[in-house]
This record gives structure tokens, sequence and C-alpha cells, in this order.
């Protein structure tokens, strides 16, 4: 798929890049797209969550009445579950909810979500360029120019910028990232996918390893 490149004003610059048909065109496994979307989700969980149950509860252990003869429930202690302030039964317990897949179902995942984008006209291709300063303003007029303002986008660079990225850093809907932290979840929760004309060699060139 051949598509323009466009500079920060938002007009065609009379170049065009070809998308590779590896990376861009291959066929989507949606499966494996769901699974490396699953782990990203399930790494951003501290897992830090907990409950105390009846053993770490503090509080007497006497038996609050004699077992029979009472008319209600047998009751041990003001620690059972059943007692306001009680322990609770099979609450959550910190644990680590992350989990492995393999590299080539991650790099399949990736391609497929990047393969969907491009069939859906999602993909904008702009000139190499950085910013003289870090400024909010800088960022928003290069959406703007781009009749992207209001929409979620995702600007890969090739590599770290510091006055790119701070400057969409303070705007909602904006995220740059680098071609080397290029991942599923972004490219699919973002409505417009930016790249650069050097960091569609850089993440070609990482995909060919």
């Amino acid at each position: 798929m051949e598509v323009k490149v466009l500079n920060i004003s938002g007009k065609e610059t009379g170049a065009k890049v070809q998308l590779p048909e590896s990376v861009f065109g291959i066929t989507p496994v949606d499966h494996a797209i769901y699974l490396d979307v699953k782990q990203y989700l399930a790494n951003q969980r501290q897992g830090t969550h907990k409950s105390k149950q009846r053993n770490e509860i503090a509080g007497s252990t006497r038996k609050l009445y004699k077992q029979k003869g009472t008319g209600g429930a047998r009751a041990g202690s003001i620690k059972s579950p059943l007692f306001n302030g009680g322990g609770r039964v099979f609450g959550p317990q910190p644990r680590d909810y992350s989990f492995k897949l393999n590299k080539k179902l991650k790099q399949l995942a990736r391609k497929s979500a990047l393969t969907y984008k491009a069939q859906d006209n999602n993909v904008v291709v702009l000139e190499d360029f950085s910013f003289d300063s870090i400024k909010t303003k800088n960022y928003i007029n290069l959406v703007s120019a781009l009749n992207l303002a209001g929409e979620k986008t995702l600007l890969v660079l090739p590599s770290q910028n510091n006055n790119i990225y701070l400057s969409s850093r303070n705007i909602q809907k904006a995220k740059v990232i680098t071609a080397d932290q290029l991942n599923t979840y972004d490219v699919l929760n973002c409505g417009k996918l930016l790249f650069t004309a050097d960091s569609l060699k850089t993440l070609e060139e990482a995909f060919a390893k």
C-alpha cells in the first residue's frame, strides 16, 4: 500500500512511501491480538488487593453464647464472616497477573493490528521533523493541521525526542512513543496512527529480526 508523505502543516510533500507488506499487509489473526492485549492489560494490574480472613482479624476468639438452646444460629467467634467486622470468605489476596507469551505470537499480534489500521486508511506518514522548543501549542498545531483535533492519535518516532514527547504529554488524546515501544494495545486504542518516514524504516527493521 502506497501512502503520501505529509509535512507538519498537513500538506503533501510530493513524496510517497510504500508500507511494507510484511508488516501492514498480512492476514490478521484476531486470537493473537486478543492474547497480546490481554497480557498488556494484565501487566498493568498491581495485584496488591487484599482483604483480611478471619484468622487475621483482631478480636476475641471466645464463644459468644452457648451452642444450644438460644433459638439462634450457632456462633463460635465474633471474627466469623457472618458478623459485621468479621473476616471475609475467599477475599482477594496479593497476586501477580502477568503471564508469558512467546515472541513470535506477540509479533504476529502487532502486525495484525497494524494491518487493520492500514486497511481502514488510518495510517498517516509524516516527513521527519522536530520542535525547536517544548510547547504544547506546537503539538496542537500539528494535530490541527492534519485535521485530527479531538481524535485519538498515536505518533511513532524512530527514537526518543523530548521536545516532541513533552509537547504532547499534556494533551489527553495524544500519545507519543518510539518504534521499539509499539504495542498491540496502543495501536488498536488510537484513531489515527502517525509515523515519520524514519520510524517506518526502524519498525520494518525491528520486525525483520
